[in-house]
C-alpha cells in the first residue's frame, strides 16, 4: 500500500467520529467491574434528587474518592443515572467521546490550519496545514483514552472550551457563553472560555447572555430538589474544593501540573528521592516543618504564568490574525491545566489538544524544534502513563515528579513567546468571524 492511500485512509473524514466513538465503547467494556468515578457521578443526580449531600463522605455508597463536581452536574449525568448502569457507563462514555469529536470538528472548520490563511509572498502554507482534523483526532486519540478509562468530564471540558471559540469566531455568542456558564457550574475549568470575549464583535450580547445562561443554568437543578438545597450544595462545593486543594500539592495522582512539578521536585531535593517517593505513595506523612514546604508559594507561579499570557493576549493590533486568535486558544488549553492543583493526568486531554493546535496553525513553518517538542509530548505527556512505558521509569519518577507536564509546559513556553514577538499579520488576515 502506498503512502498517498495511507495518508487517504487516515484521513478520511469519515472514519473519524467511528474512531472516537470507537474509543468510548471500548473504555467502557474495559471498565464494566471498575468505573468508581461513572459510580460517585451517578450519585450526584440520587442525592440531589433525595436531598442528601454531594460532598459528605459515605452518602455514595461508601467510594473511595468524593464528588468534586458541582451541584449543576447532577442535570447532566440524569440521562446517564437512570438507565441500567452498564448503559449508562457506555453512553456516558461514548457521549463524552463524540462531544469532543463535534468540537474538534467545529473547530477545524474556522481554523486557519483547516482553511488556508492569506500567506506572505515569501512564505509556502506548511504540509500538514489542511489535515488539523485527523492530527488532532489521531495523536490525541490515546490521551483520550486515558480519559475515558477515568470517565472523567475533562473531556467535556475540552470540548466546552473549544466550543467557547468557535462559536464567537462564528459570531454566535449565545452559544460560547452557554457553553462557558456549564463549565464553569461544572468544574470552575469552563471559566477560562471568557478569555475569548475580547475577540466577541458583540459584546452587549456576549455579556447579556451570559448572565442569563448563568442565571438560568443556576436555577435549573432547582427542578429536581429545592432553592435552599442548590444554596447549600454551591457552599459545600467551594469549601470541598478549598479542601481538596490541600490534599493536592504532594499526590502522586493530582496536582500533574508545573505548580506540581516545581513544588515536588523542590521537596524531593530537601528530603531525598527515596523519603520522597513514601510521601508521594501516601505511606509516610509530609513534613510540615522542612523548609520548602514552609516557603514554598504556587501564588507567584500562577501570577508569572498569567503575566505572560497577558502580555501576548493584549497585542490588539494582532488580533485580526485568525492564527494569532487560535494561539491564544492553544495557550487557554494549556493553561488551565499547567496551572491548577487539581490537574490530573487524565486532565491532559485538554493541553494535549493545545499543543496540536499550537503546533498547526502558526502561519510559518515548524521549526525541527517545535517537532521534537510535540512529539516530546506524545512520548512523555500522552503515552507515560500506559504499560508500554517503562513501569520503573513511571512510577519512580514520571508520576511523583508529574513530569507529564513538563513537555506541555516547554510549549507553552515558546506559545508565549510567540504571541509576544511574532508579528502575525505579516502572514495576512484570515478568520471566519472576525
Amino acid at each position: 500500500m502506498d503512502k498517498k492511500r495511507i495518508r487517504g485512509i487516515l484521513s478520511d473524514r469519515r472514519l473519524m467520529p467511528w474512531l472516537w466513538a470507537a474509543l468510548g465503547v471500548i473504555s467502557a467494556l474495559c471498565k464494566l467491574k471498575a468505573h468508581n468515578n461513572f459510580d460517585i457521578f451517578r450519585y450526584v443526580f440520587y442525592n440531589t434528587w433525595q436531598g442528601t449531600s454531594l460532598y459528605a463522605p459515605a452518602t455514595d455508597g461508601g467510594f473511595w474518592d468524593l464528588n468534586h463536581y458541582g451541584p449543576f452536574f447532577s442535570i447532566i449525568i440524569a440521562p446517564f443515572a437512570v438507565v441500567p448502569e452498564w448503559l449508562g457507563l457506555g453512553m456516558w462514555c461514548t457521549c463524552l467521546a463524540v462531544f469532543l469529536y463535534w468540537a474538534v470538528s467545529r473547530y477545524s472548520t474556522v481554523s486557519v490550519a483547516e482553511t488556508g490563511a492569506p500567506a506572505a509572498d515569501n512564505m509556502q502554507s506548511p504540509p500538514h496545514t489542511p489535515y488539523i482534523l485527523p492530527f488532532i483526532i489521531w495523536f490525541c486519540a490515546h490521551e483520550l483514552l486515558t480519559a475515558l478509562f477515568m470517565q472523567q468530564f475533562n473531556i467535556a471540558i475540552a470540548a466546552i472550551i473549544l466550543l467557547s471559540y468557535y462559536f464567537v469566531e462564528k459570531e454566535r455568542d449565545e452559544y460560547a457563553t452557554l457553553f462557558i456558564v456549564i463549565g464553569t457550574l461544572v468544574k470552575i475549568y469552563g471559566i477560562v472560555g471568557v478569555a475569548f470575549f475580547l475577540f466577541s464583535k458583540h459584546k452587549t450580547r456576549y455579556i447579556l447572555s451570559l448572565c442569563l445562561w448563568t442565571l438560568v443554568l443556576f436555577c435549573l437543578p432547582m427542578l429536581i430538589s429545592s432553592p435552599e438545597y442548590q444554596l447549600t450544595e454551591y457552599r459545600e462545593w467551594f469549601e470541598c474544593l478549598g479542601g481538596k486543594n490541600g490534599e493536592n500539592l504532594l499526590s502522586r495522582a493530582q496536582n500533574i501540573s508545573v505548580l506540581g512539578l516545581l513544588r515536588k521536585t523542590g521537596y524531593a531535593c530537601t528530603v531525598g528521592h527515596t523519603a520522597f517517593l513514601s510521601v508521594t505513595a501516601g505511606d509516610t506523612p509530609v513534613d510540615t516543618a522542612n523548609w520548602w514546604i514552609r516557603s514554598y508559594s504556587d501564588l507567584p507561579v500562577i501570577m508569572a504564568g498569567m503575566t505572560a499570557m497577558a502580555v501576548g493576549y493584549f497585542r490588539i493590533e494582532q488580533w485580526k490574525s485568525g492564527a494569532f486568535r487560535e494561539t491564544v486558544l492553544a495557550g487557554v488549553l494549556m493553561f488551565v491545566c499547567l496551572f491548577s492543583t487539581g490537574t490530573e493526568s487524565s486532565g491532559y486531554i485538554i493541553a494535549v489538544t493545545g499543543c496540536v493546535i499550537w503546533y498547526c496553525c502558526a502561519p510559518w513553518r515548524r521549526s525541527p524544534v517545535d517537532i521534537v517538542l510535540l512529539v516530546l509530548v506524545f512520548l512523555i505527556t500522552s503515552m507515560s502513563p500506559s504499560d508500554l512505558f517503562p513501569r520503573t521509569i513511571r512510577q519512580e519518577f514520571i508520576q511523583p515528579y508529574a513530569l507529564k507536564a513538563l513537555p506541555v509546559a516547554m510549549i507553552w513556553v515558546k506559545l508565549c513567546y510567540e504571541l509576544i514577538r511574532k508579528d502575525y499579520s505579516l502572514y495576512g488576515v484570515k478568520g471566519t468571524g472576525n
